[in-house]
């Protein structure tokens, strides 16, 4: 379908998919079987610009926004999901920066970011505090002109790998989520060390690592927003977060379809490809629709958080749970058509089935984000008293 891209999009689909085509989908196994981190594959994507789409030109970048960090995490999630979510990891890490940082901040961290020279993380979940994130128990206390964090947090990705990570932890928890404070930590300061690397169903690519702070000084300055702000924080960070999410479904989706397409068209059972047979056919047909609703929703969320629209967590939602669903889905139907040898890690569709069951936990499970969806339904209806209708005003 026509999506009426720029031709600066136009030219980062390109590269993005040159990059796929070439580096990762010849490593995708060897990295998934290993657990290798990226990291090379990244240096690529960066020397490509691909790691600044987002970053606005004052700070080195190309000044692009979600819809642009979209369009690279679609075609990298195709190939692998763990490199994409290793590259979304690194967005999700500088989003608070760009959102809250002060002027130094940002100039400290973003232009190292553009050019690939940092990597990011985001440091928000802890054993006990998942999709209930602000029961969290990491500490920060005001100790002169320097905070002293204090505590673990959870299945960070990027972990021990990233330059820096920025922290969610309490100042203030008789305020509840209220008293959070989010922070730039660099990962070279003394007091930060990292658990070990998880052993992981998919995505094994990426790291996924405990994040330690053990009296960690962080200079008042590298706050980032007001002290007690880091809900608000969080909250606008995932938001935008979660449509990347849909964006690495749709990519994935989209590499499933090529591949079960691909076989079909090649296996022959009664004299005859399989394609040619309706009930494969069907399921074919039924894959690409699902794989083209994901794509539209994903880039028309994309664009109403570009558009300045100041109320898109609803949108943001749906659109996460839209691709995600549709990548379980569109996966488990390839490994279907693929028969036996889909079962067989000597295709790629047994490892992109694996890898799509995390987007529809991380960055909010789908049951969270359903109940998201339904609050704004609520309240938007009680506000206009419609809620099925597009407003045009």
């Amino acid at each position: 379908m026509e999506h009426q891209l720029s031709d600066t999009q136009k030219e980062i689909v390109k590269l993005a998919r040159e990059i796929t085509d070439k580096e990762i989908v010849p490593a995708r196994a060897k990295l998934d079987h290993d657990e290798v981190f990226p990291r090379d594959i990244l240096r690529t994507i960066a020397q490509a610009g691909l790691t600044a789409v987002y970053i606005p030109e004052e700070y080195e970048g190309l000044g692009g926004g979600m819809m642009d960090l979209c369009l690279v995490t679609e075609e990298l999630s195709r190939g692998c999901l763990g490199v994409s979510t290793s590259y979304g990891a690194i967005a999700l890490g500088t989003l608070p920066v760009l959102l809250g940082g002060s002027d130094e901040v940002k100039r400290l961290v973003l232009p190292r970011v553009a050019s690939g020279e940092w990597i990011a993380a985001f440091c928000l979940t802890e054993s006990e505090a998942g999709s209930d994130a602000f029961s969290m128990r990491t500490r920060a206390r005001k100790d002169g002109d320097e905070y002293v964090l204090d505590g673990t947090k959870q299945w960070i990705t990027n972990g021990g790998e990233a330059e820096f990570y920025t922290v969610i932890a309490m100042t203030d928890p008789a305020r509840g989520a209220r008293g959070a404070t989010a922070f730039l930590v660099e990962a070279d300061r003394p007091g930060v060390s990292f658990g070990k690397r998880e052993d992981k169903l998919g995505i094994r690519a990426s790291s996924t690592r405990e994040v330690i702070f053990d009296n960690v000084r962080v200079p008042a300055g590298h706050r980032l927003g007001r002290e007690g702000a880091g809900f608000i924080l969080t909250i606008k960070t995932l938001e935008r977060a979660r449509v990347a999410v849909g964006a690495q479904g749709v990519g994935l989706a989209a590499g499933a379809l090529d591949a079960a397409v691909t076989y079909a068209r090649e296996r022959k059972q009664f004299g005859k490809p399989i394609a040619a047979f309706q009930a494969v056919g069907h399921m074919l047909a039924d894959m690409a629709i699902r794989v083209e609703t994901a794509r539209a929703l994903v880039y028309a969320a994309a664009r109403t958080i570009d558009g300045g629209s100041a109320d898109f967590a609803m949108e943001s939602s749906m659109a996460k749970v839209v691709g995600s669903d549709t990548a379980m889905s569109v996966a488990l139907d390839a490994v279907q058509v693929f028969g036996g040898y889909g079962y067989m890690r000597d295709y790629p569709v047994e490892k992109m089935l694996r890898d799509a069951k995390i987007l529809q936990i991380y960055e909010g499970t789908n049951q969270i984000q359903r109940n998201e969806i339904a609050q704004v339904l609520v309240k938007r209806s009680a506000q206009s008293g419609h809620v099925g209708q597009v407003d045009w005003a």
